[in-house]
């Protein structure tokens, strides 16, 4: 959510329906972003990704289809994401919710229908990420604030960036890429050691009464609170 407003990614290669979705949405209060095919589409999500708050995607695309997106997304993100299509199948559905989608919703759709739909995932997801606890770490999302022990953590835009990516995927063994492309975006062209040098500033904050972020040795990190080493 960006100055009180959801910002949603709509992927629709039908122009007269990605015009109509724009207006619409735009006219309810949501900040736009549109991709005409998949490529664009993944180079815009992993552009904005700490921006995007929900995503509609129609199945049928140009260059690289909607489940491709869908799965290279959900790769990194938890995104809500809508699947749209034309077509009306079981197995496309099936499809759709095997690789994550949250929602599948068929053409010619009525526009406040679609929008209840939206509600319904943002504000789950709204709720959900109000605040988020691991031992003794609280972050409230909304206020992007930190607290360790009790107390207000100082933390840069992109270290707290990190510890939510961290608390949303805590007991997960996380590739240094995965996080890269995550906290910096899928066109970050800068170096990977910049993972461990952030990792390290954290570190130093949350100092050695807080270990919570563990060294996978090859691979990258583990957030957990609990560890055997």
């Amino acid at each position: 959510m960006k100055n009180g407003k959801f910002t949603m990614l709509i992927v629709e290669d039908d122009v007269k329906l990605a015009q109509a979705l724009i207006d619409f949405f735009s006219g309810e209060g949501y900040l736009v972003m549109h991709a005409k095919d998949g490529e664009a589409a993944i180079d815009l999500y992993f552009s904005n990704n700490r921006e995007i708050d929900i995503i509609l995607l129609d199945v049928m695309l140009p260059k690289v289809n909607g489940y491709e997106v869908l799965k290279t997304i959900r790769e990194y993100s938890s995104v809500p994401i809508i699947m749209t299509t034309s077509k009306e199948s079981e197995e496309e559905q099936l499809e759709g919710v095997k690789n994550g989608a949250d929602n599948y919703i068929t053409k010619p759709f009525r526009l406040r229908v679609l929008k209840a739909h939206v509600e319904v995932l943002l504000n789950r997801q709204y709720n959900k990420n109000k605040n988020l606890q691991m031992g003794e770490l609280v972050l409230d999302v909304n206020a992007q604030k930190a607290y360790l022990g009790g107390n207000e953590m100082v933390l840069t835009p992109k270290e707290f960036a990190l510890l939510l990516y961290f608390m949303q995927n805590k007991n997960v063994v996380l590739t240094r890429e995965a996080i890269l492309n995550a906290v910096w975006g899928f066109n970050y062209e800068g170096d990977i050691r910049t993972i461990d040098t952030l990792v390290k500033q954290l570190r130093k904050k949350m100092t050695d009464e807080y270990p919570y972020i563990h060294s996978v040795y090859g691979v990258g990190y583990c957030f957990e609170e609990e560890t055997n080493d």
